[in-house]
């Protein structure tokens, strides 16, 4: 027999009664019924109950161990009892007699529940992560990130592309955030930088006759922490095809979304084809330009309906409206809670009204609408008895996100919102440009690399702020999963571009010089994406955080509270590495590891 295994613990059925069997894993827990113990014991592939009778060398060796030790146990299959077995477990139709036990590695005492959800806090979880990665929710989102991961592969490999390696250490670039930058031993005072993303190595490879690649590629960003972004490092599915217009690129990667979303879904419905949502019509309609459009409400802008109404606090404002059907005879609650939300948004409140059988409104701010107001805005909002109204007014930006916000919510609320389906798409014609409304600069709104729509002709003839570009975002249930474009290949396109973001033609060949050089020796039209592995896995997980999908993530202030980085280096290697340190400002206290 094996040394450590004959089986695993998942594998033992009602058909493997009175086999001898040789079994290695974890105590998982512990019950003793009379002197009889009960062990559950749990290895990567499942569990299986352990019976220790009183008085034998196995009841004595297994009720002194602490949970988590591992062990290796000799015994024979029997079958449970009618009354005793388990339909939620593979094994519930049997359990192993045990004869023999070796500890194999002792356990010291856990400093948090392995077999249930204690409400540990994360950084504990974090600091223990190897503990925590033992916990059947965890081991099930890791595994499921492996498997996507494997089908990933597989399903782009069948769509033609070839996957290819970029470099890891290459030169600063500005695109977006800021790098992580790596001391030359070598080149005294230089420094590499870990990529944001592949960008510039996947075109020159397209440049380079490759035509479609893929990578599973890792990107390094000096960024803070949020819910579906893990600071420091992350994953994304890197991709890039040449000869193609934007419509080629979608085409893939809606094929590969829907068979990947339905694969590991648990049941959840993909609604395709995904729908092509101009920029600004999402920001207008849905107050976002990634928008969850489980919700099916849409706001209405009725600006000028207020234009020139006497009633002042909408007046002058943009102004933004939610029709929710079926919400007429909701109690003053409803309406009181959608108002606290609104506020939790940054909102000083929220005015809404309601309407009734003969389309007469009634509510907070319905005795200052004039007739006429009250007809247009019927009209405008196709407004029917049952209906309620919510308004928000103010500048659009700022309208946009508290309205995008409470359109979701009233949606939950009302019954508006359908779970259990993924609903894609795509955002497309994001502007070229926008302006910093600190300094007035115009600067790139999306990725620099861009075609703009119109080429060069329209960077030379268009107001900046009026320019689309080949640009558009991915986007599932109000996640962002990507954005991507099709890219400039043209040398005076990119020095125009730049040049109207403030960088001038020196500047230019310096910081982006590999590229231009390649532009210049026959580049072929090229667009991609890069859809973020974390967040698919996060979607198909169910899980609110990217943390949780992920094995060894960074903590919100990107500490590793397992291996403790970033950690101090020595004085003999900055000497080594040119480098000395100069203390800042003081910085919050960082998390400190329990002893």
């Amino acid at each position: 027999m094996h040394r450590y295994r004959s089986h695993n613990c998942g594998e033992l059925r009602a058909a493997d009664v009175d086999t001898d069997v040789r079994l290695s894993g974890w105590l998982h827990n512990r019950r003793d019924l009379g002197g009889i113990l009960f062990i559950d014991l749990r290895d990567h592939y499942g569990l299986v109950q352990l019976v220790a009778r009183p008085g034998t060398p196995a009841n004595e060796a297994l009720s002194s161990l602490t949970k988590e030790t591992v062990v290796r146990i000799d015994g024979k299959v029997s079958a449970r009892g009618a009354d005793n077995v388990n339909p939620d477990l593979p094994t519930g139709e049997i359990e192993i007699e045990v004869s023999q036990v070796e500890v194999l590695g002792a356990a010291e005492q856990i400093p948090f529940t392995i077999n249930a959800d204690d409400g540990v806090n994360e950084e504990r979880r974090l600091e223990y992560r190897f503990l925590d990665l033992r916990r059947e929710r965890m081991h099930r989102n890791i595994m499921l990130r492996t498997a996507v991961i494997s089908a990933i592969r597989h399903k782009m490999v069948a769509l033609g592309f070839n996957e290819m390696a970029t470099p890891i250490l290459s030169a600063t670039s500005p695109e977006g955030a800021r790098d992580f930058l790596v001391p030359s031993r070598v080149h005294a005072g230089k420094f590499y930088a870990l990529p944001q993303a592949p960008q510039q190595f996947k075109q020159l490879l397209m440049i380079a006759g490759f035509d479609r690649y893929f990578q599973i590629a890792p990107c390094f960003r000096d960024e803070d922490a949020r819910a579906d972004r893990s600071p420091g490092e992350f994953y994304q599915l890197d991709i890039e095809m040449s000869f193609v217009e934007q419509e080629d690129v979608f085409q893939p990667v809606e094929k590969l979304m829907t068979e990947l979303f339905t694969e590991f879904g648990n049941g959840r419905t993909v609604t395709s084809p995904f729908p092509r949502i101009p920029f600004r019509e999402a920001m207008l309609k849905y107050g976002s330009d990634k928008p969850d459009l489980r919700a099916e409400l849409e706001l209405v802008d009725v600006s000028g309906v207020f234009a020139d109404s006497g009633f002042k606090a909408f007046a002058g404002k943009h102004v933004r409206a939610l029709a929710v059907p079926d919400t007429g005879d909701k109690p003053r609650k409803f309406f009181d809670q959608m108002g606290d939300f609104a506020v939790q948004q940054g909102a000083k409140g929220l005015a809404w009204v309601r309407v009734g059988e003969n389309n007469e409104l009634t509510g907070p701010i319905a005795k200052f609408l004039t007739e006429d107001d009250i007809k247009s805005l019927v009209d405008a909002l196709d407004l029917k008895p049952g209906h309620a109204v919510f308004f928000g007014a103010g500048e659009f930006e700022e309208v946009s996100k508290i309205m995008g916000a409470v359109r979701v919510e009233a949606a939950k609320r009302a019954g508006h919102f359908v779970e259990d389906e993924f609903r894609f798409c795509w955002i497309v014609d994001f502007p070229m440009f926008e302006k910093d409304p600190d300094t007035g600069k115009i600067e790139f709104s999306h990725n620099p690399f861009s075609m703009p729509q119109g080429g060069l002709e329209a960077l030379e003839t268009m107001d900046p702020l009026d320019i689309l570009a080949w640009q558009y975002d991915i986007v599932c249930n109000g996640t962002e999963l990507s954005s991507g474009a099709i890219r400039n290949h043209e040398p005076e396109v990119m020095y125009k571009a730049f040049g109207i973001a403030g960088y001038d033609k020196e500047t230019v060949e310096a910081e982006f010089g590999g590229m231009l050089r390649a532009f210049k020796f026959g580049a072929p039209p090229h667009g991609g994406i890069a859809p973020g592995v974390d967040r698919i896995v996060m979607l198909l997980a169910d899980e609110p955080n990217i943390r949780e999908t992920i094995a060894f993530p960074l903590n919100g202030n990107a500490q590793d509270l397992l291996m403790g980085a970033p950690s101090e280096v020595d004085e003999a290697r900055l000497k080594e590495l040119h480098l000395s340190i100069r203390k800042g400002p003081a910085k919050p206290t960082p998390y400190k590891p329990t002893k």
